[in-house]
């Protein structure tokens, strides 16, 4: 295929996702009237007011799979991969509906990160070796293959849903790593992965401008576990084939800020004695916003540094290595200087609770509704 054909491939495949995106979301919005998947402000963890419909995630599977069915090679193991997601994106369904229990969730979730993995055969079979005093650049998960691979599948699926919780964000973070994906796969003349995240990245800039605050349609779990679980298995199939440190690196860049934020609430949850699915509210989004951020700033701030991890993803990818780990360093120490002001804000949070606590008598303003809509 030549340089002009993989272009037209490319924007073809994101136009069409994007156009059928924008078209179908009006009448998912319909259909999830019908259905009573509508996510009622019944307590002040939610940031609407009215009740506002979800399973909008289902516009964007349908406009993904129309894209992929015409200007895709399908192969086995991008078929499993479908198949996969199709479960996923139908356990959405029925949890944006009835609200179903995280356990049966989670395992579905399992099966649906093992049939690639059994059934197409993708794994993460070996990560670059990060000890300087091995003579193999490489560590072969040898029989834990299998188990990594599935971890990272669910981990990231639960991962983008846990950061779905202001308007606009968990689709536009998508975005951004789908698009970065876009670029190292075309980096790398891997045109399947390419495709494929060509047309994701149209889908979710199709639903984006019902999504964006004020939202008019929510995704739902339809949406964000769907998004979660194509971004982590098309990883797998592009991200982890890379020589020395960016085997290991590329992804985690991708993905970091879902990675991150997942991370730092099961910490932060275990460490005070509680279950690490049970939902708070301590995510980098309320954070921002408990600083003084609207909910705009909020997401624009969010959106900044999936992109400079993006771009750190795909100097890695096209750089020397010197170069990019330089990136890479400084990219963590953004993280680190993150971090540190999400803490400080725990702490001042905590002072003003301790403050009130013991000046009873003192009248209280009222709590601002700034909870999101967290899933479960």
């Amino acid at each position: 295929m030549s340089e002009y054909q993989v272009i037209g491939t490319i924007i073809a495949a994101f136009a069409v996702a994007g156009v059928l995106a924008y078209i179908l979301t009006p009448f998912v919005k319909r259909f999830a009237h019908k259905v009573g998947a509508i996510d009622v402000p019944k307590d002040n963890r939610r940031m609407h007011k009215v009740p506002i419909p979800r399973m909008g995630g289902l516009a964007i599977f349908i406009a993904f799979l129309c894209a992929m069915l015409i200007f895709a090679d399908f192969d086995e193991q991008l078929l499993s991969i479908l198949l996969g997601a199709t479960i996923i994106v139908v356990l959405g369904i029925f949890d944006d509906i009835m609200a179903l229990g995280a356990k049966l969730k989670f395992v579905v979730q399992i099966v649906a990160a093992a049939i690639p993995v059994c059934a197409g055969g993708l794994k993460i079979a070996m990560f670059t070796n990060l000890n300087p005093f091995s003579e193999n650049p490489y560590f072969n998960l040898g029989i834990f293959a299998i188990p990594v691979t599935i971890i990272w599948i669910v981990g990231i699926t639960n991962a983008v849903n846990l950061i779905d919780g202001l308007d606009g964000l968990a689709v536009g973070v998508s975005s951004i790593a789908a698009l970065t994906m876009l670029a190292v796969g075309l980096l790398t003349n891997d045109m399947a992965v390419a495709v494929a995240m060509a047309a994701l990245t149209g889908a979710c800039i199709g639903f984006m401008p019902y999504n964006i605050n004020p939202a008019k349609i929510f995704m739902g779990d339809t949406g964000s576990t769907f998004l979660g679980y194509m971004l982590a298995t098309m990883s797998i199939q592009g991200m982890f084939k890379f020589y020395a440190v960016i085997s290991f690196a590329v992804p985690f860049l991708i993905l970091g800020l879902p990675i991150f934020d997942t991370a730092f609430a099961i910490t932060r949850r275990v460490l005070s004695g509680r279950s690490p699915m049970s939902p708070d509210r301590g995510h980098v989004h309320h954070r921002l916003m408990d600083m003084g951020f609207n909910q705009k700033q909020s997401v624009a701030i969010l959106y900044a540094i999936s992109g400079t991890l993006g771009l750190a993803a795909v100097v890695l990818t096209s750089r020397g290595e010197v170069k990019a780990m330089v990136l890479v360093l400084a990219v963590i120490i953004a993280i680190a200087v993150g971090a540190k002001i999400v803490l400080s804000v725990d702490k001042h949070l905590n002072a003003e609770h301790h403050n009130t606590a013991e000046q009873p008598n003192l009248p209280q303003s009222e709590e601002k509704d700034t909870e999101s809509d967290e899933k479960d």
